[in-house]
Parts: C-alpha cells; sequence; structure tokens
C-alpha cells in the first residue's frame, strides 16, 4: 500500500466555513495602517525578482519581461522569468505527471489541510503583502484589493474545501441485498491547463487550486500583469505544505505554451478565464487536437460581458444611480461583470441623470498608495489606447453624448476618468461591445416599453454574465427576471451587477460569457472529477441461470 494511502482512524469534519471578514480601512485604523506600511516597502523594494517555479525548484531562464506598477508605468513592480522553451514546458508537464500518483492518492483531509492553512496564511501572516502586490501591479484601491486578494481568495480556498467534502460523502442511497455499493470521486487522467488573468488575484488562486484540490496536477500560467501577487500566493501554498510538482508555476509565452500543451496526449482539462476571443480559439485548438487525446478533456472557461441596469418606473432612483456609478467604475470598469450599459425609463431620466452626475463629480483618480481614491489607472498600454478608442468614437457620433468623463492621461499612469455616454440608438458601439474599462453608456426607453426593453437587452448581445433590475414593482421584476432568463447567470435586483461573494452568488454566465460552471460552488469541482461506481458483492451465485429459464 502507497504511503499515501493512511488509514483513516477518526470522522474527519471541516471547521464551521463562513465568509471571510473584510476590514473598511478607515482613517486612523490599525488596518489602514499595516495596509500603507506594507505599500511604502514593497515600492521601495521592488523590483522584484520571479522565477519560474518547476518541481519546487526556481528556474532562471533569462528570458525576463517586467510587471509595471499600473498607477506609475514608469516605474517596476518585478521582473519575471518566463518558460523559454519548450524543453521547460515539457519539463513543468513531466513533473506534474510525476507527481500525480502522490497526490491523488493523499487522502482528501490531508488536502484540505492544506488549502486550508493556505487559506489562514493569507487571512492573517500575508495579507497585507498580497493585497499591496494587489494595488501596485494590478491597479486596485483598498477596498478592492481587500474583496478580491484578502477575502475572495481566502473564501475560494476554505469553501472549496466545503465542498469537497460534501462531493466525496455524497453515495448511492440504494444497496441491494448482500451488496455494497459505493462511488469513488477521483480525479481526471493526465494534467490540468490553468489560465488565469490579471484583474483578480483570488481568481488566480482559484483556477489553479480548485482543481488541486480534488486530486489533479495542474500547469499554472498566470497572467502577465497579476504575476507578482500570483507569485505570492503560489510561494503561500508552498509554505502550506503544497508538494513540489503539483502546482507548476510557469509565467511565459501564452500562444507558444499553449499550443505545446494542447498537443500532448496527457492533456485532461482548461481550467480558464480571460477573453472570450482567446476562449473560443483555445476551444478550435483542443478541438483540432481531439484525437491526440488519451481522454476528453475538460473545458471550463469564464470569459466576457456586457452587462447592464434595468431601471423599472418605479425604482427608487438614487440608490440605482448609486449602485450605477459602483457597479461601472469600481477597479476602473475592469471586471468581467462590470457594468456597460443602462436603460432607463424617459420619466426618471432627469431625476437620474440629477443623482448619476452630482454623486460622480465626487469620483476621484488617481495612486493607489492614496487610499482615497475611488479610482486608478486602467492596466496597460493596451487597454488604455482600447478604452480611449472607445470614447473618442463615441464622441464622433451624433446619436451619442459624454455627459460627464471623457478624459484621459497617460504621463505617469494610464488614466480614464469615468466616463459616461448617453445615447438615442440602443444599438451604437459602446452599447455592444465589450470595453473593459470605465464608461457606461445610458439608454432612455420610453415608459410603455419596459417589456419591448426587457426583449432589447436579451438580444443586443452576444454574452449572459451578469445584469439587474431596479424596481418597487413586483411584477415587473418577475416579467424582467423571466425574460431575462439567459441574459445573465448572475441576476441581481436593487443591487448592481458586480461582487458576487464566494459561498453566496455562485459566479459564471453562458452564452458567450462561458460554460457558467459556477466558481465558488460544488459545480465548479465536479468538472474536476472522473466517478468510479464500485459494487461489491458479498454472497456469491451457485448457478448462472435466472428463475424464469426454469422449466416447471
Amino acid at each position: 500500500m502507497s504511503s499515501f494511502a493512511v488509514a483513516q482512524s477518526a470522522a474527519i469534519r471541516l471547521p464551521a466555513i463562513k465568509n471571510e471578514p473584510c476590514y473598511d480601512y478607515a482613517k486612523g485604523s490599525l488596518e489602514r495602517a499595516k495596509l500603507e506600511q506594507a505599500l511604502k516597502e514593497m515600492r521601495a523594494k521592488a523590483p522584484f525578482d520571479v522565477p519560474v517555479v518547476i518541481n519546487g525548484k526556481e528556474i532562471r531562464s533569462g528570458k525576463v519581461e517586467e510587471q509595471l506598477i499600473s498607477c506609475d508605468h514608469k516605474k517596476m513592480l518585478c521582473k519575471y522569468h518566463t518558460t523559454d522553451s519548450k524543453e521547460l514546458v515539457q519539463q513543468a508537464i513531466d513533473g506534474a505527471l510525476q507527481a500525480k500518483d502522490k497526490w491523488e492518492m493523499m487522502p482528501l483531509y490531508d488536502r484540505m489541510a492544506i488549502f486550508m492553512k493556505a487559506a489562514e496564511l493569507i487571512s492573517t501572516k500575508y495579507r497585507y503583502e498580497v493585497m499591496a502586490a494587489t494595488m501596485l501591479g494590478q491597479g486596485k484601491n483598498a477596498w478592492q484589493a481587500e474583496i478580491d486578494a484578502a477575502a475572495e481568495a481566502v473564501d475560494f480556498l476554505r469553501f472549496n474545501c466545503k465542498y469537497a467534502e460534501q462531493i466525496y460523502s455524497q453515495q448511492p442511497p440504494e444497496n441491494a441485498t448482500g451488496v455494497w455499493n459505493h462511488t469513488e470521486h477521483r480525479p481526471l487522467e493526465g494534467f490540468v491547463y490553468a489560465v488565469s488573468p490579471f484583474n483578480f488575484t483570488a481568481i488566480g488562486v482559484n483556477i489553479c487550486t480548485a482543481p488541486a484540490l480534488m486530486g489533479n496536477v495542474v500547469v499554472w500560467k498566470p497572467a502577465p500583469a497579476a504575476t507578482y501577487s500570483n507569485y505570492l500566493m503560489y510561494k503561500i501554498l508552498e509554505e502550506a505544505g503544497l508538494p513540489a510538482g503539483v502546482i507548476q508555476f510557469v509565467p511565459g509565452p501564452a500562444p507558444e505554451m499553449t499550443k505545446q500543451i494542447f498537443a500532448h496526449r496527457e492533456f485532461a482539462g482548461l481550467h480558464f478565464t480571460g477573453s472570450t476571443f482567446v476562449f473560443k480559439n483555445m476551444w478550435q485548438a483542443i478541438g483540432e487536437n481531439i484525437h491526440k487525446y488519451k481522454y476528453y478533456p475538460r473545458i471550463v472557461g469564464e470569459t466576457g460581458g456586457k452587462n447592464f441596469h434595468l431601471v423599472h418606473p418605479s425604482a427608487l432612483i438614487r440608490p440605482a444611480a448609486l449602485q450605477t456609478l459602483r457597479a461601472a467604475f469600481e477597479f476602473q470598469g475592469q471586471k468581467c461583470s462590470a457594468l456597460s450599459r443602462c436603460y432607463v425609463p424617459k420619466s426618471r431620466w432627469e431625476e437620474f441623470k440629477a443623482e448619476l452626475l452630482k454623486e460622480h463629480a465626487k469620483i476621484t483618480v488617481g495612486p493607489v498608495d492614496d487610499l482615497s481614491h475611488f479610482m486608478s489607472a486602467v492596466i496597460n498600454r493596451q487597454a488604455f489606447d482600447k478604452i480611449t478608442g472607445f470614447i473618442e468614437h463615441a464622441r464622433k457620433q451624433p446619436d451619442c453624448e459624454i455627459i460627464a468623463g471623457g478624459q484621459y492621461d497617460d504621463s505617469q499612469g494610464y488614466y480614464v476618468q469615468p466616463t459616461v455616454i448617453v445615447t438615442t440608438n440602443p444599438h451604437t458601439k459602446t452599447m455592444t461591445d465589450e470595453i473593459f474599462g470605465p464608461v457606461v453608456t445610458i439608454y432612455a426607453y420610453e415608459d410603455n416599453q419596459f417589456e419591448a426593453t426587457c426583449d432589447l437587452i436579451e438580444t443586443t448581445v452576444e454574452y449572459g454574465l451578469t445584469g439587474a433590475i431596479f424596481s418597487q414593482d413586483r411584477e415587473a421584476i418577475v416579467l424582467a427576471s423571466n425574460k431575462l432568463r439567459h441574459a445573465a447567470g448572475n441576476f441581481y435586483i436593487n443591487d448592481k451587477c458586480t461582487g458576487a461573494v464566494v459561498g453566496q452568488q455562485p459566479f459564471g454566465g453562458a452564452r458567450a460569457s462561458g460554460t457558467n460552471d459556477k466558481a465558488g460552488s460544488a459545480t465548479l469541482l465536479y468538472r474536476f472529477l472522473s466517478p468510479r461506481s464500485v459494487k461489491e458483492t458479498f454472497i456469491p451465485i451457485d448457478e448462472f441461470h435466472y428463475p424464469h429459464n426454469i422449466k416447471s
């Protein structure tokens, strides 16, 4: 018997799992002082040197890329080494496959213990360090970093353990006389390729650890603009006891690495968060390689969105306007769930506009080190050019008017002011195309066209991620909820379309927004399992024929 197949001598239960409490970083608070100190120290020590990590060994390939401080792009947060050759990628795959048997045979309790410990380390010892890395590297303010790199990362680790425990406890409810049935929840054969985005440190954690918790081995490619925070999380996993090779940390050129991985016979699954375009190309590449594989790969992806707020004539206008500002402009609109299109009844438009502009004027934009700012810079030059291109397009359209924001400056950071566009054309470019920046477009509809506006929202875009209805009329809520059933995988009633919480609102959308496997739920974990049904018979048979075969 493998030394890892330890006999269980107790019925193991997890402690009660609850959402990680969030600090608010108010002036004079201890947590604010600790965070400001972490930011100061990190700036002083930067740039950091980040290696590739394969089989627990740090590799400095010599092919180096830079991750800049997003709000101060003349300064570097880290330089990171990349997988500069097919040989390194092959080493990562081979090492993961070599680690697979021992990891798969490790009891669930011990795997959970590693990730539960990692959650404690993030929550306490490393909280402010991973927050500072997320703020400086990815441009989040204190609150956005708190709910991401601290709270959500911890929640993913803890709640996934809870869901894994529940999954393993699910066994066949029936056993025939003399028979005992059980289900084994096996990991996938082969290895999982995990590709994470820049915008959420917590997603990087979940992308690699959710498959690993279920016994899989993982090759993890972090996003270039999140390399340092993701590396810190990897080091925390190591400190928590993650065996070498179970998760390989391999920053590198995405096209080349992905092509090599998708051509490998032992490729078992993809866990991806990123753009719709990239995901569709990945799916196509997997399909083209399908005859090479030992098994059908599992494909899990969360991609883009063109998310909406629908304001009903009965809505409370001030809360709807405030939630619109938050949903559109928190983290510079760089969330797949961020609000991008808003529909307001003409009878309430002037009231809504007045509240929106009054509060919009209070938004400040600046460096993340100054905790008073609501917004900071967008992530990089490519994003800046794309977002400002949308603004300039709208500026030239006769059916569009920029009523707030519209300015931008790239001299120090890639700063884009929060921009509000009003249009008379519900199919204008900024109402149909994903922007991924601080731009929201509003369309005022006729009050008697509420149901038709639901149909308009439903049919305007290819996405189906998040959306919200603001209304005090229950019949209107029911109508919108039914009409928009497939327009949003996460649907909010009198709340903004962002801010899903692990364990409360499992996150994901369908259509062009992904496979809707719901991160933050047991549904996701099932995707990285391959169950085996086992039947054990205690009483042997003594003849082959059945009663109906016997002649009277």
